[in-house]
């Protein structure tokens, strides 16, 4: 029979909590053979900790971190209890729990960690066009509703600042792969006005001139689908580390692995089957900026239901 070890799956929390590990030595200028001798293990053992092939274990995460120099009682008790929980599957992390800003910076899991380090992000867009192809107009239209009352433009510069570095790892060498397959609806939403919907529409059709990003426009006359339960993003990890999924809602954000990710990839494949083909797509887009910069009327909003 197997080992517990053995078959341990490569979670995203134990992702997460080897790879901040091995930060917090590299930080320190410390070598793995090092740490290894500390701890009374093999070298190689170490390198698998780090790179998530076998769990850490509690007591040796507590000591690493008493050699670091890690003394702040938050950080250790996350990355302690991460180590305790290294097995189970998905996170789901709330909204509406208070936390500073320290805290929002080192939340436990941030699901853009996990999509900036996926190989292909296939994503599902219900409402609005999705974070990676947003232009900046469009995507301070978005922050600004999001954020509500009257914010500071400081913090709506800094949002919209992050939102255009993610936008980087479509441009990293490789660069990661997107398929983003968008409902109809959401070309004749406006964000702001109807000018920075078409300026965003038009920079789609520029966005896609890259071979590694496919746009797809799922039609609202097709009646039911896959789809129908909501917006979510499939993260294709790079090997050997399995494939995960992110939806966002009111109440927060779910990382979900395992069987269950691997039926949004179903799902999302299926959408695939429904949606335009890339060239149609395109058109369609292109028609509907036009119709914009016409003063043109656009279609309604809410998807055709048959009877």
């Amino acid at each position: 029979m197997p080992s517990k070890r053995e078959q341990f799956a490569q979670t995203i929390r134990a992702q997460y909590l080897g790879e901040r590990m091995r930060q917090l030595r590299e930080e320190r200028g410390l070598v793995l053979k090092y740490i290894a001798g500390y701890l009374g293990v093999e070298f190689s053992t170490l390198a698998r900790y780090e790179r998530a092939e076998w769990p850490f274990r509690k007591e040796h995460v507590s000591a690493l971190l008493d050699v670091y120099g890690v003394h702040d009682e938050d950080e250790r008790d996350e990355l302690i209890s991460m180590a305790r929980d290294a097995w189970r599957l998905d996170q789901w992390e709330k909204d509406d729990a208070p936390r500073n800003a320290q805290d929002a910076a080192r939340q436990v899991i941030d699901p853009w960690w996990v999509q900036s380090r996926a190989e292909e992000l296939c994503v599902y867009a219900t409402v609005l066009i999705p974070e990676l192809l947003r232009g900046r107009d469009y995507a301070e239209a978005v922050i600004q509703h999001s954020l509500g009352g009257q914010p500071s433009m400081a913090k709506v510069d800094m949002l919209i600042r992050q939102h255009l570095h993610r936008q980087q790892i479509l441009d990293n060498k490789p660069p990661t792969r997107l398929t983003a397959i968008i409902d109809e609806a959401v070309l004749y939403r406006p964000a702001g006005s109807r000018a920075i919907l078409q300026a965003q529409l038009e920079h789609l059709t520029r966005a896609v001139e890259r071979p590694h990003v496919n746009l797809r426009v799922l039609p609202t006359n097709g009646g039911l689908h896959d789809g129908v339960d909501g917006a979510f993003t499939v993260c294709r990890m790079r090997a050997p580390y399995p494939t995960v999924a992110v939806l966002t809602h009111l109440g927060g954000r779910m990382v979900i692995e395992g069987a269950t990710a691997d039926r949004y990839e179903t799902a999302f494949g299926e959408l695939g089957k429904a949606a335009l083909s890339p060239t149609d797509s395109i058109d369609l887009i292109e028609q509907t900026a036009c119709q914009l910069g016409a003063g043109a009327e656009l279609p309604a909003t809410k998807p055709e239901v048959s009877e």
